[in-house]
């Protein structure tokens, strides 16, 4: 199937855009452009959103509600939260919009087979912009099967654009409703049996010489979402040499349990949780997958990454969204102070950066 204004696939040819994709399937349609190993999908675009969000009614219901609301007014946020979602879950998406998205998604399936699961995951138009860090804060859904579960979890992810702490951090930044809009990642599941996120600087300091690797078990929402510790490994960017390392519990891991169709999380043995979680040769190719990123973007990246179980060993390193680093790229670059002599100042000399802290987000 061809790309349309409604839907767009990773590998349909057409430029990116962040207005259309979403920061999310704008960075996944690149990725692939750029010949990285992205597992297959398509974008339901922001048109599709925009026209749904019309021809409903809800837009002009929603400027109504968020009329005057006070962002410190925690129960009245809830409770128009909750109005808005309910209202994106439940009309009707129009139907050619509707029929588009089902063809796109039996498209897809015709790439395998047998029939495979699907991530379902949200892509603000503001979402992983340097200015205006969305990450986290939208929503994402694994394990999916069969298209009415898909077509439900876009509503899900359209509706989670109206959450409370998103319509709250809107607020409180000044980030208009207006224009405001949403595209939905609809891409083949990986089944990971490890995975991570790979920046490439030192997050503790910001030192661009280095990649900082978090690896553990399993699906890697548990790492991104802090539910587990993972083992986090810090090595020489030109020579890949293993500069400091630290093994994390990894107690815990969510896989696929197939009979019940969705991810269960499982406790991970005790062997297992002593030893890292990637090879020599894994963490290696997890550095260089980074680099890549880092090298088509021209500015230091978060990686997130899996390794499939379904995939043999040298093919199975896939790379699933890379965005640019915000909080050490983003600071202004500081020109060196002057040097000043301690018998002018009364003090030692003073130059050189102070670094803020940075927090891995989803």
């Amino acid at each position: 199937m061809e790309s349309t204004d409604y839907v767009q696939f990773f590998d349909g040819g057409i430029e990116p855009t962040l207005a259309a994709l979403g920061g999310k399937g704008a960075s996944l349609v690149t990725m692939t452009a750029a010949g990285m190993p992205v597992p297959p999908g398509f974008v339901v675009t922001t048109a599709q959103f925009d026209a749904f969000m019309a021809e409903s009614g809800i837009t002009r219901r929603v400027h109504a509600l968020l009329a005057g609301l006070d962002p410190e007014d925690v129960a009245q946020v809830d409770t128009v939260s909750a109005r808005i979602r309910a209202d994106i879950e439940s009309c009707p998406v129009p139907a050619e919009a509707r029929a588009q998205t089902v063809t796109a998604y039996a498209a897809l399936q015709s790439r395998f087979d047998a029939p495979v699961p699907v991530a379902v995951r949200s892509s603000a138009t503001a979402e992983d912009l340097p200015e205006a860090s969305f990450a986290g804060q939208q929503d994402t859904y694994l394990w999916l099967e069969g298209f009415d579960a898909v077509g439900e979890h876009i509503r899900k992810c359209w509706a989670s654009l109206y959450t409370s702490r998103a319509i709250t951090y809107r607020l409180k930044n000044n980030i208009p409703n207006e224009g405001l809009s949403m595209a939905v990642v609809v891409q083949k599941m990986v089944n990971a049996k490890s995975s991570g996120v790979a920046m490439t600087l030192d997050p503790a300091n910001g030192d661009r010489s280095k990649i900082t690797i978090e690896a553990s078990y399993g699906v890697g929402e548990m790492v991104v979402s802090g539910q587990v510790t993972p083992d986090n490994i810090v090595l020489d960017k030109v020579t890949l040499a293993l500069v400091a390392e630290h093994l994390g519990d990894k107690q815990a891991e969510l896989v696929p349990d197939p009979g019940a169709r969705r991810l269960v999380e499982r406790e991970v043995d005790a062997e297992r949780r002593a030893r890292r979680c990637l090879t020599d040769a894994q963490l290696a190719a997890v550095a260089m997958l980074a680099k890549r990123a880092e090298k088509h973007y021209r500015c230091p990246q978060d990686v997130e990454w899996a390794l499939d179980a379904d995939l043999p060993e040298g093919e199975n390193l896939l790379l699933l969204q890379a965005r640019p680093e915000t909080v050490h790229s983003a600071k202004p670059k500081t020109a060196p102070q002057p040097v000043v002599s301690t018998t002018a100042a009364g003090g030692p000399a003073a130059s050189g950066f102070s670094w803020g802290s940075i927090k891995l987000t989803a």
